[in-house]
Formats: C-alpha cells, structure tokens, sequence
C-alpha cells in the first residue's frame, strides 16, 4: 500500500515540480506525472535507506516536499544529462 501512495503523491508532486523548475520546461501531462512518479519514488527509496518509516500509510509534508525535490532532480537528469526534454 506504502507505494500506491507513493504513486498517488507522484501524480501531484510532478505537476509541481514541472511548475517550479526554473526555465521553460516543455512536459505534457503524462511526462510530468511519470517524472513525478520516479521522483517519488527515487525520493521514498532513498528516505527508507536513511531512516526506517513506521508501518501503515501515513502523509507528512517533509515526504511530499522531498517527492518533488526527487522529481525536480529527475526533470534536471532528463534535461542536461540525457536531453531527453
């Protein structure tokens, strides 16, 4: 269940990220909501190799701020590393 949630917040987290990156950043809906989706979790897999999180779906703002710094991370690989957008 910990990762449809994770899904769930990525939907949000791309469409946010895609907004808040600097420059023009030509993504449609279903790019952005995948990049949001990596990002997530990108951002849950590493948060869990860092400290263990309790059982049970839980939503904190700290793990939605980190969810759109991952896919900020990601649309940053995909622009400059990868030239994918």
């Amino acid at each position: 269940m910990h990762y449809v949630w994770m899904a769930i917040v990525g939907l949000i987290t791309g469409q946010v990220a895609a907004f808040f990156y600097p420059g023009p950043v030509p993504l449609g809906f279903i790019s952005a909501t995948a990049l949001g989706i990596g990002g997530s979790y990108l951002s849950g897999f590493i948060g869990n190799l860092i400290h263990k999180k309790p059982d049970g779906p839980s939503f904190s703002r700290a793990g939605f701020i980190y969810s759109v710094l991952g896919s900020l991370l990601l649309i940053f690989v995909a622009r400059n590393v990868l030239h994918l957008v």
